[in-house]
């Protein structure tokens, strides 16, 4: 077994051992299970908001398109996150976390069933969101084979991708269904720390084996310049302005919703409003100069992750165990969550609300989510075999699809006049917009845009849903009072 796949496997027993231990204080309720029991603490909130949206889509994705475009894709991603985030947790988190504690709430579509008293905005909340989260899924399964092939000889020597994606899933399988919440968020915060910190090393030292990062630059911009232009034409002035709406889908998506309603108070939430943009700008920065820095060596075509690449290019043994370690629990610190949420989401909005009518045992509800956890990772992991499609561009559409809700989340908690005729309208838009601009881009050579002009799908599905969403409800019935008392007391 060659130091690099030892120090990988050593890394998912500690993974295991943590996770372990986090079921010890399992109280055995599906509260407990999906949520802890609403007692996760200030620093590990901040670690597992962070951890969870740090997916393989930035450490892979990002520094793979930054490899192919530049730094432009800080501008597109990183930094707008740094900025909108934080004011998605302060002004959509703790006000769902107060709702959640006042009305025992688990999902998304919970609350809106609740809020506007439709079952059927409910089930199709929950179509659409396990849709969209399918290949948000994806890409780390995905990521995660790709990452072991890579380090373990590529495509002709090393292990086949399917290796790397089963034997992650087994892990993430193993400690999410005997934990739960409590145990998802304690590896997490392992695995925040973990990639953190490799992340810093692994900048230093492939910068420091091309003399520094000022010597790095200038290297690229004697082969490469354009990587190092912002904005070039008004088309990717119109890309960078659309983007500019992706961090959105922070407050849409379930495995976030999940850890909003596990924390202990909203005071709990400062330390993450605080310090999310340096964590951000800690991760960002390097995955985005390694990604640039990469073309010094490696010519297009590249066979396998960028990062990777660099990895073994210049370290070895150890420090590149090491490494791969770091990229294994930036894909683990978000897929784990991801997968608990979608298991709380069956058990809450199928089984429960549909199947058994709130009459399910506590002892019930952890065994359908642990058997909904492992049917999706099954799925995935079959899907993971059979697409091509970039890590970037498959998390770009998850992005956007949950980026075009955001209206009907922030309605839903501000706008007492939105209607459930309202919520459903902006659910369907986002939903036929997304399925009609998906299959547009078949076949597409490079990043789709609409009618090529630079501009983001996920422009006109946000102004779509909007607009649908505040059009039907000033057109049909305002809700009772009874409900508006309910969620907007004085």
């Amino acid at each position: 077994m060659t130091p690099v796949l030892a120090i990988i496997c050593l890394y998912l027993a500690l993974v295991l051992l943590v996770g372990f231990l986090g079921h010890r204080l399992f109280r055995g309720t599906g509260e407990d299970y999906f949520l802890a029991s609403r007692s996760i603490g200030s620093f590990i909130l901040l670690m597992t908001l962070f951890g969870t949206n740090m997916t393989a889509f930035t450490m892979l994705g990002a520094s793979g398109e930054a490899y192919r475009s530049g730094i432009d894709v800080f501008l597109l991603m990183g930094s707008s996150s740094a900025l909108v985030i934080p004011f998605v947790f302060y002004f959509v988190g703790t006000r769902l976390w107060w709702l959640g504690k006042r009305h025992g709430f688990l999902t998304q579509a919970q609350f809106l069933r609740a809020r506007y008293e439709s079952n059927a905005l409910g089930l199709v909340l929950f179509v659409v969101l396990i849709t969209l989260l399918l290949p948000y899924v994806l890409i780390g399964v995905k990521g995660g084979g790709d990452v072991l092939n890579a380090l373990t000889g590529g495509p002709t020597e090393g292990l086949a991708p399917w290796v790397g994606s089963t034997l992650m899933c087994a892990v993430i399988f193993s400690y999410v269904t005997y934990g739960g919440m409590r145990s998802t968020a304690w590896v997490n915060t392992l695995q925040t720390i973990v990639f953190m910190t490799v992340g810093a090393l692994a900048f230093f030292v492939i910068l420091g084996k091309y003399g520094g990062l000022g010597q790095a630059m200038s290297s690229v911009a004697a082969t490469r310049p354009e990587l190092l232009v912002v904005g070039r034409n008004s088309h990717d002035f119109l890309r960078m302005a659309s983007y500019l709406l992706i961090p959105l889908s922070t407050g849409v998506f379930p495995h976030i919703f999940s850890h909003w309603l596990s924390a202990k108070s909203a005071k709990t939430f400062r330390s993450a409003i605080v310090f999310y943009p340096l964590c951000i700008t800690a991760v960002w920065v390097p995955s985005v100069v390694l990604g640039v820095v990469g073309n010094i060596d490696f010519q297009p075509p590249l066979q396998g992750p960028i990062l990777v690449n660099l990895i073994l290019q210049h370290s070895g043994g150890v420090l590149a165990g090491l490494l791969a370690a770091g990229v294994f629990a930036a894909i683990m610190s978000s897929l784990d969550s991801q997968t608990l949420s979608t298991g709380t989401m069956f058990t809450t909005d199928i089984v429960r609300h549909y199947g058994f009518h709130d009459r399910l045992s506590e002892s019930q509800q952890v065994l359908f989510g642990r058997v909904f956890v492992m049917i999706l990772l099954a799925v995935v992991l079959l899907l993971s075999l059979v697409t091509s499609r970039s890590i970037f561009s498959l998390g770009v559409w998850s992005l956007s699809g949950f980026a075009a809700l955001f209206p009907v989340i922030v309605g839903a908690l501000y706008w007492r006049r939105s209607t459930a005729a309202g919520a459903l309208s902006g659910v369907l838009t986002v939903a036929v917009l997304w399925v009609a601009f998906l299959v547009r881009s078949l076949g597409f050579e490079g990043e789709y845009t609409v009618a090529g002009s630079g501009l983001m799908p996920v422009v006109v599905m946000f102004a779509g849903a909007a607009l649908s969403f505040i059009l039907v409800s000033l057109f049909t019935m305002p809700p009772d009072d009874e409900v508006i008392d309910k969620f907007f007391p004085a």
